[in-house]
């Protein structure tokens, strides 16, 4: 397929700015993808889709402060600063994106925090404007990623639209979340509250956990009109048997199998075996699915409303079909739903 068919016109009115009052107060479109049928709901809905012995699967990565604003030294020019992943722990090299990247030249200091807390030297040119910095701190590890943890604020898509406020802090994180790494949260998890793992476990809905640490992979701009030329960023994954035994006793006993969320949609497709059997993982995957797409695991998912031209909206078309997809999105913008990471809900079955 071509990029111009996933080119659409998303009103600005519809981004969510803000997330619902509490975590499970959004909307939800519920689509069958046998049917074709449109219902909408109530995320507090969810569990009348499933039954005993059914599974959702989550992705448990943990996001964490990744923005950071400096100075350059000399001009004081202020600069933004956001960290991708950790390249070296010996050494405190880390991948980043420096904006305004034609300031920023190998060699340059950035300072950090009052009384220059925190000091980096930029140390090579990865893309135009990705760059590798070293962390020049006295201290040992653990105090350094303290360090950079306090200076660092959430990071909240730009398109929110205004600044990061205390609330993110907490809402820009799932509760289930356990392994630190992501830059981006998966945002079909913001949903759940406690409550509602509650009601799964005592309806007896089990649940299955893997981590993909969400980077700008999921979420970098597709630049090539030709989707099979291009290429995702790798985000590292790790699922464990405990997750494998799971799903696949699940697929066994032909239990409903849900991903939550574009992400652990695709850990779970980059580690299944031809006989659609889950194996664990830990390495990088840089799976893109678009269609056409056989998935192994999961017909259903849930997961929120993407950008145009998005792979995470790729993805969805793979499962719910092309046409199916845009006839969804299409009824969304009438009924006003909110889109992205802080908007409401599709659930497909």
């Amino acid at each position: 397929m071509k990029l111009a068919a996933y080119r659409f016109t998303l009103p600005e009115k519809l981004i969510a700015s803000y997330p619902t009052p509490n975590r499970d107060d959004a909307r939800m479109m519920v689509v069958d993808r046998t049917k074709k049928t449109i219902k909408h709901k109530m995320f507090k809905d969810l569990l009348g889709y499933f039954k005993e012995g059914d599974v959702m699967v989550f992705n448990n990565t943990k996001v964490f402060n990744a923005r950071m604003y400096g100075s350059k030294e000399k001009t004081g020019a202020k600069i933004e600063v956001f960290l991708l992943r950790e390249l070296n722990k010996e050494m405190r090299l880390w991948d980043v994106l420096v904006d305004p990247a034609r300031k920023i030249r190998v060699g340059n200091k950035l300072y950090f925090g009052d009384d220059d807390l925190l000091v980096a030297e930029v140390v090579d040119n990865t893309t135009s404007r990705g760059r590798t910095i070293r962390f020049l701190f006295d201290g040992n590890d653990e105090q350094l990623w303290k360090t950079i943890q306090t200076l660092g604020e959430p990071p909240v898509p730009k398109y929110i639209n205004r600044p990061v406020e205390d609330l993110d802090s907490e809402r820009f994180q799932t509760i289930f979340a356990k392994h630190t790494g992501a830059v981006a949260a998966p945002s079909a998890g913001l949903h759940f509250s406690r409550q509602t793992l509650m009601r799964m476990e005592i309806k007896g809905i089990k649940t299955a956990e893997l981590t993909l640490h969400a980077s700008l992979g999921s979420f970098k701009a597709v630049e090539v009109e030709d989707l099979t030329k291009h290429k995702m960023d790798s985000e590292s994954l790790h699922i464990e048997q405990e997750c494998c035994d799971i799903v696949n006793n699940a697929t066994i006993n032909k239990k409903k199998i849900c991903a939550i969320g574009a992400t652990t949609l695709r850990g779970l497709e980059t580690s299944v075996s031809s006989t659609k059997t889950l194996n664990p993982f830990d390495g990088w995957t840089d799976k893109f699915i678009y269609p056409p797409y056989q998935f192994k695991i999961c017909s259903s998912m849930l997961t929120n409303f993407h950008h145009p031209e998005s792979t995470l909206l790729m993805l969805t078309s793979a499962l719910l079909g092309y046409d199916f997809t845009f006839e969804c999105y299409n009824e969304a913008m009438k009924e006003e739903y909110r889109f992205l990471a802080y908007g409401d809900a599709m659930l497909i079955i």
